[in-house]
């Protein structure tokens, strides 16, 4: 509605703000100068290029001074009410700043663009003034954004799904992008998401330092899962690296996630042979592992056999279950994590087969289970959820 009605005022003051203009310089037989004309080219022959800073102070900057203080007179009233009409947007709606900045930037493009349009007008510099008030407006507005955004305390029972700071994030996307949605330069929005991204991305990060019940780096992988979704979707060019970057952090805290849950169904033989490739790593010769006392073949032995298949087996159905509990079902991201937790089992297996091959060599020595085995466990595991 605030659109409309400012659409229609800004096409009713041109051909009157205008006509007054014509009439003073004609009557009075006041002329652009040389100069005048000058500065115009220099917007009007490439406007979107332009800063609105520099817009508005040459848009203020062109008018005669005998023919702007007339007029300035006549329509008195004229920035006073347009002022009122900004505070009232901004009452309306929190961003009702960023309508009027829209409208009023791109009705300032269309007045250049129309033949009727006077090379130095008095309207324009009125516009000129309200537009670097809209545009102080907005960025105030982003600015108490970030703020909140940065300052959101996150709920100490946190379970875990999308936190209230992505959430804002998206609105405001989605909400800024419809309104500029056909707007002819969009540089102030392109610098606000940038700014609000910034924000909501330090917002996740300060997980890491909160005291919180559940698994941060779950947390935080779903939320950096969720962001890369939506900038996927939203195609904004200038949060493209935001994109990127999103998508690298939820591979991140994935792999932290896994690695910190796979310590458990396999745990000793984990801690076993890293102490041998410790050992190896401080110059013990391979064939020689097996003389140490710790990391010999009987050591091995009994690690090994505290994992039989069964056990393997029954250790991964309650990692899923804990994983199913810990995800939250809007992202859909447990089948993902699955068959990564899966791959890096998998790999953790055969750098087990791999160590003892080498540093226990012609011992006999083998896992309970077998790599297929893993497969049917995690296949079965899935199937039956």
């Amino acid at each position: 509605v605030s659109k409309q009605i400012l659409e229609q005022v800004l096409r009713e003051l041109q051909p009157l703000c205008n006509t007054e203009q014509q009439f003073i310089e004609k009557f009075f037989q006041l002329s652009h100068n040389a100069a005048d004309l000058e500065v115009s080219v220099r917007i009007e022959s490439s406007p979107s290029q332009c800063p609105l800073h520099l817009i508005a102070y040459l848009l203020f900057s062109r008018l005669e001074e005998p023919t702007s203080r007339l007029l300035s007179e006549i329509f008195s009233c004229l920035e006073p009410e347009l002022r009122g009409f900004l505070d009232i947007c901004n009452k309306i709606h929190p961003f009702g700043c960023m309508q009027f900045l829209v409208t009023l930037n791109d009705s300032i493009f269309d007045m250049w663009d129309s033949s009727s349009a006077l090379p130095s007008s008095f309207l324009n510099s009125i516009l000129g003034n309200m537009l670097l008030l809209a545009k102080n407006s907005f960025n105030k507005c982003i600015g108490t954004l970030c703020k909140e955004i940065e300052e959101t305390r996150m709920p100490s029972k946190l379970k875990g799904g999308i936190l209230p700071s992505v959430s804002r994030f998206e609105e405001f996307v989605n909400f800024s992008e419809e309104v500029f949605r056909t707007a002819q330069r969009r540089g102030e929005l392109d610098k606000a998401h940038l700014r609000l991204a910034s924000s909501v991305f330090s917002s996740i990060n300060s997980l890491s330092s909160a005291n919180l019940k559940t698994n941060t780096d779950m947390v935080m992988m779903e939320n950096f899962h969720h962001i890369h979704c939506f900038l996927c979707q939203k195609m904004i060019h200038c949060l493209e690296d935001k994109k990127i970057e999103a998508k690298q952090r939820h591979s991140e805290h994935m792999k932290k996630y896994i690695i910190t849950y796979l310590g458990q169904p396999l745990e000793k033989l984990i801690h076993f042979f890293e102490g041998v490739k410790a050992r190896v790593a401080q110059g013990v010769k391979e064939e020689e592992v097996s003389f140490q006392l710790a990391y010999s073949k009987q050591e091995l032995r009994k690690v090994i056999d505290k994992y039989p298949g069964k056990e393997v087996k029954r250790a991964l159905e309650t990692l899923y279950r804990k994983i199913h509990k810990d995800l939250s079902p809007e992202e859909n991201l447990l089948p993902v994590v699955w068959h990564a937790m899966e791959q890096e089992l998998i790999h953790q297996y055969q750098e087990f087969e791999e160590l003892i091959q080498r540093c226990y060599a012609g011992s006999g020595i083998a896992m309970d289970f077998t790599v297929e085995d893993l497969l049917s466990y995690f296949s079965s595991i899935t199937l039956s959820s």
